[in-house]
């Protein structure tokens, strides 16, 4: 290895090119800042790669492929159709690949120095970044750490067995499964669920020793009833104790109370959490501040405690969400160019792209109950939604969750078709702190998804119009508290 003779100073230097990474740079450089980003792998990150994007491609592929059915309904006869994985994945090789090239381009529109390499640092505000067979030796201004995060593996089970995968390579199978199983509950574990069930596969989801999936009970049950009419089996309340891969087959063993289980699947998927990319980057020797997992702790700026070092991203405390990582990435740049840019996540959207999408942002209505809030909520069941019917995209309900003494909206909570892009106007009322009349002041285009917001606002005081009088919230009614 050839190790540089000259320390070469840099303005700001950023490790990691995710979404975090590549958009503090290109913010940085926005404002006037020299910009060094090292990355070992190719830029967009772990999200662009193999999360995010093929993730939600699959998602997209098995609606199209869930849709025939209603085509036929609607008058359009085209045949049942079928799925061809070995074209489906030269799609995603070409958007990966397209996306990848348009990051690179900005970059360099930029005029960001982009580093292929890995890098650690070291005492004195210096960072070393080996490439290839070089090690050159940097002194920086500032600098952003945004590795990101790998997957947490449960002890007992080897991501290296056959026909075991983990939510980083799920998604470059090339075969659809037989019958793949999921031990996990977060977002990742439902959507991979939903994607494989739609494109033909028999799904199983076991939850490690949980009940139900972590949102708001009122969407937890919608959840599960959805997820029965599809056929995907839920085993809760179960603990793992070790898992067989027999080359054509994975078995888990579980613990059901005092009952031993087994489930026995042709693939399996773990997706139980992450942990930070920060083993190999000399952050001990700064005596960075992290938590008992490692996360970075950061301010309200995403700055450390050690001044003019930022983290970002799933390498910080918090939920491992491309939207933390975006902002984040944003406010570091901005706060290292002598902005007072603030971030504070408790409004940060939650987007799980199932077969019937989830949104929500805000306190559930167990979570505001809580924090000692009188609490109100408001549902409306979208098989109501005259749009719904129309699309064949019935299933699914709005909550939405206030406090009974000021009206102030605290939490809104969705499940059904659109909720996705309908979270926004609901960050936005949480954000600007909306309260009931703020929210049912305005035009709700007709017909429209947006109307079940509408409707579950006017079910707190009875007056909906498309909800039976005995479903609604009556106005002398006590609140939960």
């Amino acid at each position: 290895m050839v190790v540089g003779e000259v320390i070469q100073e840099r303005e700001l230097i950023i490790v990691g090119g995710g979404p975090g990474g590549y958009n503090a740079a290109i913010r940085a450089a926005q404002l006037g800042i020299e910009v060094t980003l090292v990355e070992k792998g190719e830029l967009g990150g772990i999200c662009l790669s193999k999360g995010c994007i093929p993730s939600k491609l699959f998602a997209h592929t098995a609606g199209k492929l869930s849709d025939w059915k209603h085509m036929e309904q609607i008058g359009i006869e085209a045949g049942e159709p079928t799925f061809n994985m070995e074209q489906h994945q030269k799609y995603m090789a070409q958007t990966v690949s397209g996306l990848q090239k348009g990051v690179e381009a900005l970059c360099k529109a930029n005029k960001i120095e982009v580093i292929n390499g890995s890098g650690s640092f070291m005492t004195g505000n210096r960072i070393g970044v080996e490439s290839g067979d070089t090690f050159e030796i940097y002194k920086y201004e500032k600098a952003i750490v945004a590795t990101g995060a790998s997957v947490y593996v449960p002890e007992g089970i080897d991501l290296s067995a056959e026909r075991v995968y983990s939510a980083q390579n799920i998604y470059s199978l090339e075969e659809v499964p037989e019958h793949l199983v999921i031990y996990g509950s977060d977002y990742i574990a439902l959507e991979a669920a939903t994607s494989f069930n739609a494109l033909g596969a028999k799904v199983t989801i076991v939850l490690d020793e949980e009940s139900d999936f972590g949102f708001d009970a009122d969407l937890n049950k919608e959840l599960n009833r959805v997820l029965k009419k599809s056929k995907v089996k839920v085993v809760k309340d179960s603990s793992l104790e070790s898992v067989e891969s027999n080359g054509d087959h994975v078995t888990l063993h579980l613990v059901k109370g005092e009952e031993k289980v087994t489930v026995e699947g042709s693939h399996l998927l773990i997706s139980t959490g992450f942990r930070p990319n920060t083993k190999e980057l000399g952050l001990d020797a700064l005596k960075v501040e992290t938590d008992d997992n490692g996360f970075l702790v950061v301010n309200e700026y995403s700055e450390t405690n050690e001044t003019g070092l930022y983290a970002v991203g799933d390498v910080t405390i918090g939920p491992a969400l491309a939207v933390k990582a975006i902002k984040q990435g944003k406010v570091a740049a901005e706060h290292a160019a002598g902005q007072s840019t603030e971030l504070n996540l408790r409004y940060i959207p939650t987007v799980v792209h199932t077969s019937t999408p989830i949104a929500f942002a805000g306190l559930t209505e167990e979570e505001a109950v809580a924090e000692g809030f009188e609490v109100t909520t408001g549902q409306f069941s979208m098989s109501g939604n005259g749009f719904a019917s129309i699309t064949g995209k019935k299933e699914g309900l709005v909550k939405i969750v206030k406090d009974s003494k000021t009206d102030l909206l605290l939490g809104v909570h969705m499940i059904g078709q659109g909720a996705v892009e309908m979270i926004s106007s609901g960050v936005t009322a949480l954000e600007m702190a909306a309260r009931e009349e703020d929210m049912l002041y305005p035009f709700y285009p007709h017909p429209s998804f947006n109307e079940g917001w509408l409707e579950a606002l006017e079910s707190m005081t009875g007056t909906a119009i498309h909800v039976p009088p005995n479903k609604q919230q009556k106005k002398d009614a006590q609140p939960v508290g």
